[in-house]
């Protein structure tokens, strides 16, 4: 019973994992507006990788600010999808812009 209970908790979790859309099969259209619609969604980017994009300051806590986020879509390799929250200290040591 307990090996039957680890199967089913594995296969659960699976399915979680294919449930997050992937940018690289929308357009940049498609994954800039899902973003808009949703305001804070996680989305897969790789293989392997994944990010949390928002659609703006309201979406990111404290310290948190945003910075423009950039992904490859399946009709571009440059789409700005919205923004990610970065730590206000790491704007400050590295002067990234927005």
């Amino acid at each position: 019973m307990r090996k039957l209970t680890i199967l089913f908790l594995l296969l659960s979790l699976a399915d979680i994992a294919h449930a997050r859309p992937d940018v690289r099969t929308m357009s940049c259209a498609q994954a800039s507006a899902f973003v808009r619609q949703y305001g804070a969604v996680v989305l897969t980017t790789g293989k392997y990788t994944y990010d949390r994009y928002v659609a703006g300051q309201a979406y990111c806590e404290r310290p948190y600010v945003i910075r423009r986020a950039w992904v490859a879509t399946a009709d571009t390799n440059q789409c700005n999808i919205g923004y990610t929250c970065e730590q206000r200290v790491f704007r400050r040591l590295f002067g990234r812009d927005r």
